[in-house]
C-alpha cells in the first residue's frame, strides 16, 4: 500500500527544523545508547545529583570564515570583520549531533538581528546566522525531546550584545524573549517549575530552562510568568572560579534542591603564554571538581565551565580551540595538552562520584571524554 503524502503539519516542520539548521545541525533521529542515557535511571533521580554534559556557546558549533563571508551585508555593518573567526568558534559538532551524543546541556547566546524583529544567536559581535532563530531551533529542541521521552535538556539563555550593533539587552529585547519562552509550544515542552529543578521523572520529554537573563524592564506578571532557574546575571560574577549563587531563598527539602549553585566560570586567565593559560584554566577546573565530587552540599548543584580563553597576548593566542585541545605540531613549538585530555585522566579519579554539570569545549575530543563522563555515575 503506497505511504500517504505528507500532511501540511509535515511541511512545516520540515521547513522548521530546515531554518533551524544552520545552529541546530540536520535534524536525524537517532535512537542509540548515548543519546537515550537518562532512560538507565529512575524517575526519582534528583537533577540536582546528576552528571549532566554540557556545551559551552553551543551555537558557534557552525562559524567559520565561510559563515561570515555569506552574512558580509550583515556582519560588515555592525562588526570587526578582521578578527579571525577561531576565536568565537567553540565547538566543531551540530547541536543535533550534541544531542545525540549524550550532550544534555546547552549554553544558548541571543540577541536581537539587526533589523530588531527576531531574535538570533551571537557570540560577541559575531553573529552565528540571520536566518536560525532562537524560536526555531528551540523548536527543534521540542522535536527532539518529543523522539527522545526518556530524556530532559537544560536550556541556558542569556543575553549576548555587541556594542558595535548597539544591541542591548533593552526592554524590546526582553519582550521579544519573554514571547518565545511563554508560546504554546514553550509551555508544553519547557517544564513550568520555577527556581527548583526536581526530579529527573518531572523533567521527561521537557527542557528545563536556566535563566541567565533578567526581564526587570518588563511588568512582574511578565516576570512571574516565565518558568525556569533564575540565575541573575546582576549575581553571576564575571570571571569567577567560585561563585556562589542563591536561586530560591527557601527551597523545599523534599525537592532535594538545596538553592544554592556553586558556579566555576573562569573563561579568562591572563597568563603571558598559552601553556601557562591552559594550566591556570585547569587548575580552576579540577579544584570545582573536587569541590563537587565532595558530600558536604550534596543538594546543591554544582556547575563547572571548562572552556577559556585568552585575547591579550602578544604572542601565541590562546583560543578556545587551543585552551581545550592543547597545542599541536601544525600550530608550531611542542605540542601539549589542552584542558580536554587532562579531563580524561582526571575522571578516572571520580568514578561513581556527583561532579553536577560540565559544559565543555569541543566536547567530542578527545573521543573518549564524553563516554568517560558518562561512565562516571552507574545507575
Amino acid at each position: 500500500m503506497p505511504r500517504p503524502p505528507p500532511q501540511v503539519a509535515e511541511y512545516a516542520l520540515d521547513k522548521v527544523l530546515n531554518d533551524a539548521s544552520p545552529v541546530f545541525g540536520a535534524y536525524e533521529n537517532v535512537q542509540s545508547d548515548s543519546s537515550t542515557w537518562m532512560s538507565h535511571y529512575p524517575d526519582e533521580t534528583n537533577i540536582v545529583h546528576m552528571n549532566i554534559p554540557g556545551a559551552h556557546d553551543a551555537a558557534t558549533w557552525n562559524y567559520s570564515e565561510a559563515t561570515r563571508q555569506s552574512m558580509e551585508h550583515i556582519t560588515s555593518l555592525v562588526s570587526d570583520t578582521s578578527i579571525d573567526p577561531s576565536w568565537f568558534r567553540c565547538q566543531n559538532r551540530s547541536m543535533i549531533d550534541m544531542l545525540n551524543a549524550g550532550v544534555r546541556a546547552f549554553d544558548l547566546r541571543a540577541a536581537q538581528d539587526v533589523t530588531k524583529s527576531t531574535l538570533v544567536f551571537w557570540h560577541g559581535p559575531a553573529l552565528q546566522s540571520q536566518t536560525a532563530t532562537l524560536d526555531l531551533v528551540l523548536h527543534a529542541f521540542y522535536k527532539w525531546l518529543e523522539d527522545h521521552p526518556s530524556e530532559t535538556v537544560l536550556l541556558s539563555i542569556k543575553h549576548e550584545g555587541s556594542k558595535d550593533m548597539k544591541n542591548f539587552d533593552d526592554a524590546a529585547f526582553q519582550q521579544q524573549l519573554y514571547e518565545t519562552l511563554t508560546s504554546p509550544a514553550a509551555k508544553r515542552y519547557i517544564l513550568q517549575d520555577r527556581n527548583v529543578f526536581g526530579t529527573l521523572g518531572q523533567a521527561r520529554g521537557k527542557a528545563i530552562l536556566l535563566r541567565r537573563f533578567d526581564l526587570n524592564l518588563l511588568s512582574t506578571s511578565h516576570q512571574n510568568a516565565v518558568p525556569g532557574i533564575h540565575f541573575s546575571p546582576q549575581k553571576w560574577t564575571v570571571n569567577s572560579a567560585n561563585l556562589a549563587l542563591i536561586y530560591n531563598a527557601n527551597p523545599n527539602p523534599k525537592s532535594g534542591d538545596a538553592g544554592v549553585a556553586y558556579i566555576e566560570d573562569f573563561y579568562h586567565p591572563t597568563s603571558p603564554t598559552l601553556v601557562e593559560d591552559i594550566e591556570l584554566k585547569y587548575a580552576a577546573v579540577q579544584s570545582h571538581l573536587r569541590r563537587a565530587a565532595s558530600s558536604r552540599q550534596p543538594d546543591a548543584l554544582y556547575w563547572t565551565f571548562t572552556s577559556g580563553t585568552n585575547t591579550k597576548h602578544d604572542s601565541e593566542s590562546s583560543t578556545p580551540r587551543k585552551v581545550a585541545l592543547g597545542r599541536e605540531k601544525a600550530d608550531g613549538g611542542s605540542p601539549t595538552n589542552g584542558v580536554n585530555q587532562r579531563l580524561v585522566n582526571l575522571l578516572s579519579e571520580f568514578h561513581g562520584q556527583r561532579l553536577g554539570i560540565v559544559m565543555f569545549d569541543y566536547f567530542a575530543e578527545p573521543d573518549d571524554l564524553l563516554p568517560k563522563f558518562l561512565g562516571l555515575r552507574a545507575p
